[in-house]
């Protein structure tokens, strides 16, 4: 088990807003490629064997600008996929019930090409993901790298350490930040998270 750097993609005009983005293709504004190429000195610093990014532009475009060009797009890396909330705020969501929180209430259905997920759902699209980083270490000495979103990569740090999707509620992470998961005495551990260069 190597070292796992985790970028979320840089600002969307969505995610400025708050709005769930799951499916919605939704660009980089340019304030979120300027987040993306900001990380490109601490991203330098490391030795990266392997790369994988979702297939959504903001993610792809994102890898782009912070340098890496063999990178394999994974569909298990999408963004959770918010059903009847795509493009919805959560105060908004609020108003019809109130307290509601997506890590533990879960998302109302959406239509057929996009029903919705549960934590769990997420969960295993993770854990999936979590088993071709460890083979990518297995084959190579350096670290692997994640580009994607902000909800998948927190239910994605949680299963690493041995949580339930639902934690992933504990980690909040900005856009155009990286986090780096390793090892301490062979377990995984956070050794940074929600890292933004200085301006």
């Amino acid at each position: 088990m190597g070292d796992l750097f985790l970028v979320r993609h840089g600002e969307t005009e969505w995610s400025r807003s708050g709005r769930h983005t799951g499916s919605t293709d939704v660009p980089l504004t340019e304030h979120g490629r300027d987040e993306a190429r900001r990380l490109v000195p601490l991203i330098r610093a490391h030795r990266i064997e392997a790369a994988f990014v979702s297939p959504a532009q903001r993610a792809r475009e994102t890898a782009e600008l912070i340098g890496l060009h063999e990178v394999q797009v994974d569909a298990d890396l999408r963004e959770w996929d918010y059903g009847g909330y795509e493009g919805i705020t959560t105060a908004e969501i609020q108003r019809t019930r109130p307290g509601w929180f997506l890590f533990t209430d879960g998302v109302a259905p959406g239509p057929p090409d996009r029903p919705g997920e549960t934590a769990e759902q997420v969960g295993e699209r993770a854990d999936r993901v979590l088993a071709q980083v460890d083979a990518a270490h297995a084959a190579a000495e350096g670290g692997v790298m994640l580009v994607a979103h902000g909800h998948f990569l927190r239910v994605l740090t949680a299963r690493r350490l041995g949580l339930p999707a639902s934690a992933g509620a504990l980690f909040q992470l900005a856009t155009g930040t990286l986090g780096l998961l390793g090892t301490e005495h062979g377990r995984p551990v956070i050794a940074a998270w929600n890292v933004r260069p200085g301006p």
